[in-house]
């Protein structure tokens, strides 16, 4: 799978259930088979300040940095046209 296109999908995947700043999901949530590259997706996506990583006492979580919300929809649209506009 394109790798781009897997960082894409984790990053609606959080914008979905509206995972910006403060609010997070487990990260333990994307281990599925459904993305073969997660730990290299969210390694790229954390240097690239657009997924925070929440070191928490009993868990990770990720989140998405408001700071990149342009940058992180666009990124998205254009790796998975269909949804282009979908996203707010």
């Amino acid at each position: 799978m394109n790798l781009d296109l897997e960082k894409a999908q984790i990053m609606f995947k959080l914008i979905r259930k509206d995972n910006w700043g403060a609010c997070y999901d487990r990260f333990e949530h994307f281990k599925s088979k459904r993305f073969q590259n997660l730990d290299k997706c969210i390694k790229e996506l954390s240097k690239a300040e657009w997924v925070i990583i929440h070191n928490k006492p009993k868990f990770t979580a990720l989140s998405l940095n408001t700071q990149h919300k342009g940058e992180t929809i666009e990124f998205i649209e254009k790796q998975m046209p269909h949804l282009k506009g979908v996203i707010k």
